[in-house]
């Protein structure tokens, strides 16, 4: 579903991403966890295409979106990739229908094709009774599943998610995290989540540890896998050891 080899990402001097292998399967809920500074948003970035790599290779969805042209890769963004983010983004000016809608809009569907399908959306988050209302009169828990809605509206096979509970009091962050797993199984997409958040990052399939600009480790269904890299700074493999 996601394949990404070797991707290297610098901003002036400094490096942020230092070579970076990672396979991502098809409905995982896999979460990306480490210090500030590890180059956690800026992969997620790369991953969503709202940034590009200085070196590497990146498979999405079977498309290797390295060679698009920025309208295909647009187009791309927009049928294929839903996005969460941490302060969820919403238009103020429009209602949580018209937020919800704005994706599917853009890529051309009709509005009477697109108003129902929010409209299902919205009610399967149980914001059926809050479509009119505009998000200064939403809670903080009822905006973000109103960015969920908007992130599911085309359909895409992967929601990238930075921080998505970080705004969030402890209920609604536990509905939030439940949410994404209740959602990969109704719909079979897959997630990739940056968090700080431990519980989550618990929760999900695989949780990827970085630091410095490289993956650390992998831990998968509570067992620690060791992986390997290559510093492409100074050329000599790094690896890690199990957990205790």
């Amino acid at each position: 579903m996601i394949q990404l080899q070797n991707i290297t990402k610098s901003f002036g001097t400094l490096q942020v991403l230092k070579g970076i292998d990672l396979h991502i399967d098809k409905g995982e809920v896999v979460s990306i966890v480490g210090p500030s500074g590890a180059g956690k948003t800026t992969l997620l970035q790369i991953m969503g295409t709202l940034d590009t790599p200085d070196t590497g290779s990146i498979c999405v969805d079977g498309v290797d979106v390295t060679r698009l042209k920025d309208k295909e890769l647009a187009r791309f963004r927009n049928q294929h990739l839903g996005f969460v983010f941490q302060f969820h983004q919403l238009l103020p000016e429009f209602t949580a229908l018209e937020n919800v809608c704005i994706p599917a809009l853009i890529a051309g569907k009709s509005k009477k094709q697109t108003e129902v399908r929010a409209k299902e959306l919205l009610d399967y988050l149980n914001l059926s009774d809050r479509i009119q209302h505009k998000p200064s009169e939403l809670s903080g828990g009822e905006k973000q599943r109103v960015a969920v809605a908007r992130a599911l509206i085309n359909n895409p096979s992967i929601i990238l998610a930075d921080e998505p509970s970080g705004s969030l009091d402890s209920k609604h962050k536990e509905e939030l995290h439940q949410l994404f797993f209740d959602l990969r199984d109704k719909f079979g997409q897959t997630f990739v989540i940056v968090t700080h958040d431990e519980t989550l990052s618990q929760l999900t399939d695989r949780t990827i540890h970085i630091k410095d600009g490289l993956i650390e480790e992998v831990i998968e269904v509570n067992e620690v896998k060791t992986q390997s890299n290559v510093n492409t700074t100074t050329g000599q493999e790094e690896s890690t050891e199990s957990l205790a």
